[in-house]
């Protein structure tokens, strides 16, 4: 009997799952593992801290996946063997005909020293309940959106969230001047210059503050030390850099301290039938930038790992290739988002374009989510 194993529970990780159920016969097993026992959508974490709604709602239990026959599984991966496609899951070993790879990036909130004690951590779930509660009673002053290092997933959200933090503190009469600090020298580079003008612009017509080229090094109470110079703040609010799991180092899927790489075309790793996809691969793009770590390009690619699979189990070639096409939404406020869609690896550079503001993006965010949601796990 055929066996698929998936690690991660992820965009990528139940996106592929989801496929691979519709495309192989019955008969053909597919077990999911991942240390949580729910999926969540990543995007939620601006409208929890502003109250405007919970994580929980996004949330959805992967044990619904079993209706459609995908086994799952939750425990730690402790290890991945490539070249037997097998993996250690709290000391279980799994084995598997195909194996997929998508334990997504972890958060590394102590790569700078004194924000766990100083600063919020916009991409903490668990944490974002006091989070919120502190934002509830700031009395004003200045707020610093702190991009702690590089990458991190979801790019536009620290712009997103000083922007909606603008309205929110307009919404409720306190006086608040709002900066964002990034490490890069522009706000969002994978787009290019032309069109983070425009988000600097959408910035500056809010009165936020950005200021690029600042590279944390640590903070203390009440100030930011970057490599050049110093900055206050009354409430800072922090994102920190995202690392490529450790067990991928280990299992040689990746060097240490750096990303799997895989075909940007076929997500293959280079060992038969194993495939990674999702935030912990580092795609580059044309501009000498990497593919942004957001679900959308995860799906994408697990759709395409899905029909390669399919195929070589049926003995065709495969012929499905990651195209490279995305979209994402910048909330600005006012009920509106801007949309950014377009060819991230295109030649000689991403074809990628904004739109907006407008209502209609905003309601095709909240489609997004619905959508997955009810395709993935009923309801």
């Amino acid at each position: 009997m055929t066996h698929i194993l998936i690690l991660g529970g992820g965009f990528g990780g139940v996106a592929a799952g989801v496929e691979l159920r519709k495309l192989l016969p019955a008969d053909h097993r597919i077990t999911l593992v991942d240390r949580r026992d729910h999926f969540h959508f990543g995007f939620r974490k601006t409208w929890a801290l502003l109250g405007e709604s919970t994580l929980a709602a996004g949330q959805r239990p992967l044990k619904s996946l079993e209706r459609l026959g995908i086994a799952v599984r939750q425990g730690n991966v402790d290890a991945i063997d490539p070249k037997t496609r097998s993996a250690s899951v709290d000391g279980a070993r799994l084995e598997a005909d195909a194996l997929v790879v998508a334990l997504g990036a972890q958060s590394d909130p102590d790569g700078i020293p004194g924000f766990r004690e100083y600063g919020l951590d916009l991409y903490d779930g668990p944490g974002l309940v006091a989070a919120a509660e502190r934002l509830r009673n700031f009395p004003g002053g200045r707020v610093a959106v702190v991009i702690l290092g590089i990458p991190f997933p979801c790019p536009p959200a620290p712009f997103e969230l000083a922007l909606l933090l603008r309205e929110y503190f307009g919404r409720k009469g306190v006086q608040a001047v709002v900066d964002v600090y990034s490490p890069q020298s522009m706000s969002l580079p994978v787009l290019g210059q032309t069109n983070c003008a425009i988000v600097e612009s959408r910035l500056e017509a809010s009165e936020i503050g950005f200021h690029p080229n600042h590279t944390p090094v640590s903070i203390e109470p009440g100030a930011i030390h970057f490599k050049t110079t110093r900055a206050a703040f009354d409430l800072l609010i922090g994102v920190p850099a995202h690392r490529c799991p450790g067990v991928a180092g280990a299992s040689g899927l990746a060097a240490a301290g750096e990303w799997v790489k895989a075909d940007p075309r076929t997500l293959e790793t280079g060992q038969p039938g194993v495939y990674a996809l999702g935030d912990m691969v580092a795609i580059p793009t044309a501009n000498g930038k990497r593919l942004p770590q957001a679900g959308v390009f995860a799906e994408a690619q697990a759709k395409v790992v899905a029909a390669r699979i399919a195929a070589s189990f049926a003995g065709k070639p495969p012929q499905a290739t990651y195209e490279g096409t995305g979209f994402c939404f910048l909330e600005v406020g006012g009920g509106a988002a801007m949309l950014v869609q377009g060819d991230f690896l295109a030649e000689p550079e991403p074809a990628v374009q904004i739109l907006g503001p407008a209502p209609e993006h905003l309601q095709a965010k909240h489609e997004f989510e619905r959508s997955r949601l009810a395709e993935w796990f009923g309801g």
